[in-house]
């Protein structure tokens, strides 16, 4: 069996690999998994945070989630998972509802597959949404300006947010970069953070359709708690125990 206590870049490999696998780790139980005193854990955890692998958090730590890239390239591939949180997501849509559908490639799936002869009003800030929307005759589309970020695929800053502050929305669909119990919703840009809480200012209902990859995690900049998320709609299996996690969180899960 390998000494980790002599050998700490196996060690913090390993560390990395939970990290990769879980998205987060316990100090006490890397401890005891790994032989070692709990200052040796959080001193690899201190070093790992500072490579940018995880943040730390009281009592261990959480992985950084890397940037996915554009949408145009993630809404181009293919995913099963994407699609069933899109379909169930749409079953929630409430007739005569003004929503607003956030720029992201499962929004952009709910977009595609919104119900069929419902009276709505969609807003967002995405093209892409808002050309998918147009599909539905008895929808009407109101898209906000400004500068498109090519990375987020919406539009983004003072004249969209402006156009904001005069709607008020029932359902708010909103794009998560990750997800973590302690830290909530957080996002990659400065910007698109900003944005997303705005939108939940004026929103009565916030829900997040989230695929597993996501969860936990976190990303650099701050969005919302978890107890400002309404409703979380996730795949179960994709989810498998991590969903443990959320137990003692105020924030309604449902499954796609």
């Amino acid at each position: 069996m390998l000494d980790y206590a002599a050998f700490p870049e196996q060690r913090q490999a390993l560390i990395r690999e939970l990290l990769q696998q879980e998205g987060r780790v316990v100090c006490a139980a890397l401890s005891a998994r790994l032989k070692v005193s709990e200052h040796t854990v959080r001193r690899d955890l201190k070093e790992l945070a500072a490579e940018g692998v995880c943040k730390r958090v009281h009592g261990g730590a959480v992985s950084i989630m890397a940037d996915g890239g554009e949408l145009t390239r993630r809404a181009s591939e293919p995913s099963g998972e994407k699609l069933a949180l899109a379909q169930a997501a749409a079953r929630l849509i409430k007739p005569g509802a003004c929503l607003f559908i956030d720029a992201g490639s499962t929004n952009l799936e709910l977009a595609k597959v919104l119900p069929a002869g419902l009276a709505l009003t969609v807003v967002t800030n995405s093209p892409l949404v808002a050309t998918a929307a147009l599909a539905q005759p008895e929808c009407e589309v109101i898209m906000l300006g400004g500068v498109i970020q090519r990375k987020t695929g919406g539009s983004l800053g003072i004249t969209a947010q402006s156009q904001l502050q005069g709607i008020h929305f029932d359902q708010t669909f909103l794009g998560a970069c990750a997800l973590d119990p302690e830290q909530g919703v957080t996002a990659f840009d400065f910007q698109d953070a900003e944005f997303k809480r705005a939108v939940i200012a004026q929103s009565s209902e916030v829900i997040v359709a989230l695929t597993a990859h996501k969860f936990p995690g976190v990303a650099r900049f701050a969005v919302a708690g978890c107890e400002e998320i309404s409703t979380l709609l996730v795949d179960r299996a994709a989810m498998g125990n991590k969903l443990a996690l959320l137990e003692d969180k105020e924030v309604s899960i449902l499954f796609a």
